[in-house]
């Protein structure tokens, strides 16, 4: 993983595995963030594994897929998210982008 730090609450990462999970629980991320909808790549995890994952590692998880531009209900969905999970968020898609996008969207 290549974690990228935008403030003291959120950073973003490329596409994660389930068992990056306890290592981003270990490095003090109260929970993730998926900007990437299922089935983009064919060797992707779907987000419900990365979710049994970060649940069983203490973590919360929400799934918030992006593909193309950002719509109103997904910054929505992204705010409502971050209020749910108390502490650093991490933020992952193919290559973080999309997940900062939400990021910078929801906090202008």
């Amino acid at each position: 993983m290549n974690i990228k730090k935008i403030d003291s609450s959120f950073s973003t990462t490329g596409q994660i595995q389930p068992e990056d999970l306890a290592a981003i629980k270990q490095a003090g991320f109260a929970g993730i963030i998926c900007a990437r909808p299922d089935g983009e790549d064919a060797d992707q995890p779907p987000f419900s594994k990365i979710e049994q994952a970060a649940r069983a590692a203490g973590l919360n998880a929400f799934h918030i897929p992006v593909a193309g531009p950002l719509g109103e209900g997904q910054i929505i969905r992204f705010e409502e998210a971050s209020k749910q999970i108390d502490g650093p968020i991490l933020g992952y898609c193919r290559s973080g982008a999309r997940a900062g996008s939400l990021h910078a969207a929801a906090n202008r």
